[in-house]
């Protein structure tokens, strides 16, 4: 299990101080999804069960994904004992089963979104998309979010608390069942992208990509993962000393520190110079090209000058950057780039010998945009400034 005591102080908008904090013992009933394979393990041995046991439970849970472990005749009696007693209403374990309040798919029929409401009441989003017979999930991290980005939903709406673990599992484990339900195979790819900043929720974050990456289970390969940040420099820099596998995304969306902290306030914290020296630094040690997220906004940083001082800015760095036309959200007036804007904001790119690509925006009609199902159906307001 990651842990991590270190305290992240956040100036402005982005509500004061915050912790990624480890996760406590606790006496509460505590979700089997939370666990990796090795904590499992040890929890077994722990109740005086062999080791042996821990793979066909991996298995129920991860793989087969199977709803009611207490009908499992094929699991072995101590196992088949063991769950009875500590499973379920008055045990010491649940699994996490957060249950559907909308699911929406778009017209083209290649993305389906749906809102998931938590044990607690809190509602998080999870997005299914299909691209050329393939397909990606894009799972939320925490409900709400710290980091204020203004044109974003739910940044918009603030932060309300982490999601465990299992909360993260249990999206990817819903998307595999929708996929099955229609008789796809199973997902290829994992971005997490959806509601809230990964890395501000980093020891969970990276707990459940273990389990989620696991090849007894869900086995989605860790170079099919990419972990989506605004700029968590302290996060980004954990992941390089740690060499996790998985492709990191950072979002720029402003090549001066004016420019970006009018959209992204936490750029007040973390300025571009200590930003891109991180991940110049990630480059360095992992060997991996970074994915750059840029939304472009018409008239904010979409012209040809913003697209020479982006390139001035990655230069010497291995990236790729990910031009995105805004998704409109109700609490910003911002509108998304003309076609040709993009392409010409590209060209630019391509001159300086930056790779890029302009992604196609998907799911506006079922509000595909990280929170924006959620303040569609329940009301949210964005918060005040």
């Amino acid at each position: 299990m990651h842990k991590s005591n270190e305290t992240i102080d956040t100036q402005g908008d982005t509500g004061g101080f915050f912790t990624i904090a480890p996760v406590d013992a606790c006496t509460a009933p505590q979700s089997l999804l939370n666990f990796s394979f090795g904590q499992l393990e040890q929890i077994l041995v722990a109740d005086g069960l062999s080791p042996t046991h821990t793979r066909p439970l991996w298995r129920r849970l991860h793989r087969d994904m199977d709803p009611d472990l207490l009908v499992q005749a094929s699991l072995a009696p101590p196992l088949q004992r063991w769950l009875t007693k500590h499973l379920g209403q008055g045990g010491r374990f649940f699994i996490d089963a957060p249950s559907e309040v909308a699911d929406i798919a778009s017209c083209d029929g290649l993305t389906r979104k749906f809102l998931l409401r938590l044990s607690d009441g809190q509602s998080i989003e999870t997005v299914l998309m299909e691209f050329k017979g393939r397909h990606t999930a894009c799972v939320s991290t925490q409900a709400g979010c710290a980091m204020g980005c203004v044109f974003c939903a739910t940044g918009q709406m603030g932060f309300v608390r982490h999601l465990r673990v299992g909360e993260i599992v249990a999206q990817v484990r819903h998307a595999q069942r929708a996929l099955r339900a229609l008789g796809h195979g199973g997902l290829r790819n994992l971005v997490l992208m959806g509601m809230g900043e990964p890395l501000h929720n980093y020891d969970a974050v990276l707990t459940a990509l273990e389990i989620i990456r696991d090849p007894g289970g869900l086995n989605i390969g860790p170079s099919r993962i990419t972990l989506s940040t605004v700029g968590v420099v302290p996060g980004i820099l954990r992941l390089a000393q740690e060499q996790q596998p998985y492709n990191l995304a950072v979002s720029l969306h402003g090549a001066s520190d004016e420019e970006r902290s009018a959209l992204v306030p936490v750029g007040r914290r973390w300025p571009l110079v200590e930003l891109m020296a991180a991940c110049r630094s990630y480059c360095a040690d992992t060997g991996r090209r970074i994915f750059f997220e840029w939304t472009l906004i018409a008239g904010a940083n979409d012209s040809p000058s913003h697209a020479e001082r982006l390139a001035a800015l990655l230069a010497g760095i291995q990236a790729h950057v990910n031009l995105i036309p805004l998704n409109p959200t109700v609490g910003y007036q911002g509108t998304a780039t003309a076609s040709e804007a993009a392409k010409a904001f590209q060209a630019v790119l391509q001159k300086a010998s930056v790779s890029s690509t302009v992604r196609q925006r998907r799911g506006i009609d079922v509000a595909a945009g990280c929170g924006q199902l959620r303040a569609d159906k329940e009301q949210v307001r964005p918060r005040s400034s």
